[in-house]
């Protein structure tokens, strides 16, 4: 089973590649872009290109998180690596992805029996990550205040303990790689990067130890 997801996330890192690929930074139309964007998916060709960094990566985080996690986890491990990769490119996480995202997930999540709780974490970050938004709004967008909501509906389904590591863990990520842009002198305190896949890193760490 392993190794059919590891080939089948080979086949849908190409798909990650096209997406990351066809988001901008500051599009004139979102929606035009959308269309575009999905149009670019649908017209690939499911063959790895070279250097096959996105298939790589796709492959490992769905083959990690099936085999810690289970394989109701398998779309948030997919939608998770596409949503990094777009935002470190853009610093943006398009609403396109995320928000169809949420009842894609919670279907996903039902043969895990614990959808309730996966509702209420996804609930809990959201609103934790909102109100980190009102505090300090020039260091975190609304895109990330709704990727949390689906980190919480992911982590939470697991256990409550892998949603804290997550919630915990991406701010760390995040500070730990702040630090560095300080020390390696990258970067000044007022340096702004995308926090999406740090929260997205702490989430997988999170998932993988979760059981």
């Amino acid at each position: 089973m392993l190794a059919l997801l590891a080939l089948l996330g080979l086949l849908a890192g190409r798909y990650v590649r096209t997406l990351a690929g066809a988001f901008g930074a500051d599009p004139a139309d979102t929606r035009a872009e959308a269309r575009a964007a999905f149009t670019s998916v649908v017209r690939t060709v499911p063959v790895p290109a070279w250097p096959p960094l996105y298939e790589l990566v796709t492959a490992a985080v769905i083959v990690l998180v099936a085999w810690r996690a289970g394989l109701p986890y398998v779309y948030a491990a997919l939608v998770g690596t596409a949503l990094a990769a777009i935002d470190w490119r853009t610093s943006r996480l398009p609403d396109v992805i995320t928000l169809p995202s949420y009842p894609i997930m919670a279907l996903t999540l039902v043969p895990t029996g614990e959808l309730p709780r996966a509702l209420l974490g996804g609930l809990a970050l959201a609103a934790l990550y909102g109100l980190l938004w009102l505090v300090r709004p020039t260091d975190l967008g609304l895109g990330d205040v709704k990727l949390a909501g689906l980190i919480g509906l992911a982590c939470a389904a697991l256990s409550w303990q892998t949603w804290t590591v997550a919630a915990l863990g991406g701010q760390l990520l995040g500070a730990l790689y702040a630090v560095l842009l300080l020390v390696t002198g990258r970067g000044t305190r007022q340096t702004q990067f995308p926090f999406g896949p740090f929260m997205l890193l702490g989430a997988l760490t999170a998932l993988c130890l979760g059981r």
